[in-house]
């Protein structure tokens, strides 16, 4: 629980949370070694690693809480943990919901995919009705109780339907009681200043390399409104690139 104590408060001090991904243990000791204040275990990252393989929905429940865990012992840093689409219909949710509570991360994000999901910067995305995720992002809420783990409400909506709809998605996850929201697949410096006007809330925003949003500041960022931001394939990119060179 404290991990997501030390979080929530690092979000009140009112300054951006700069949390890079960590495809795994080691990764995440060294952006706690880097000093940074928390760190965001990827799924993309995960899947690269563990299976070799695209985020295309391959790993399962148990593998990702399991990753959990070990990040978490590995690091006093917050953890902040992608949940994917919470692996299921309302009793799957809830258990993941469980699971990632009894691990010790301090957030997680639920998407609104549709079964088999994909990364959000991948095409062929495909997403569930927007009420039916903001029941269930009521019943995570429900499963959660009073711990104080995070629950940020991811939409895929942006590169699927555009802005508008990414916002409207974004409100009513909103509405049902996230902690914060998370739109997904911005490649574009416009994109990102779009959800910062259409969005006064806590929210968060994926830095990943190759898009023109890696020519962002922290302070740009910070500036735009933004709490919390994850620089989710950097270290995992970088560390690709050393190993080819080294062989």
């Amino acid at each position: 629980m404290k991990a997501a104590q030390d979080l929530r408060g690092l979000l009140a001090a009112g300054r951006l949370v700069q949390a890079p991904g960590a495809p795994d243990p080691l990764t995440a000791r060294l952006v706690e070694r880097a000093g940074f204040p928390a760190v965001y275990m990827t799924g993309f990252g995960a899947t690269a690693t563990r299976l070799g393989q695209p985020d295309l929905g391959l790993m399962t429940q148990t593998e990702m809480t399991g990753l959990a865990r070990d990040m978490v012992r590995a690091t006093a840093l917050p953890v902040i943990a992608d949940a994917d689409t919470g692996y299921g219909g309302i009793a799957n949710l809830v258990r993941t919901i469980e699971e990632y509570c009894q691990s010790g991360v301090a957030a997680i994000h639920i998407e609104d995919q549709t079964l088999p999901k994909r990364c959000g910067q991948l095409s062929g995305v495909s997403l569930v009705a927007a009420d039916e995720q903001a029941r269930r992002l009521r019943a995570a809420l429900r499963a959660r109780g009073d711990h104080p783990m995070l629950v940020i409400g991811r939409t895929d909506a942006l590169g699927v339907h555009g802005l508008d709809e990414a916002l409207d998605r974004a409100r009513r996850y909103l509405d049902a009681g996230v902690d914060l929201v998370f739109v997904d697949g911005v490649k574009t410096i416009a994109q990102a200043e779009g959800i910062a006007r259409g969005l006064d809330a806590p929210k968060v925003l994926s830095v990943v390399d190759g898009n023109e949003t890696a020519a962002l500041t922290a302070a740009r960022i910070e500036e735009l409104g933004f709490d919390l931001v994850f620089y989710a394939l950097s270290t995992l990119f970088s560390a690709a690139r050393a190993i080819a060179d080294t062989l």
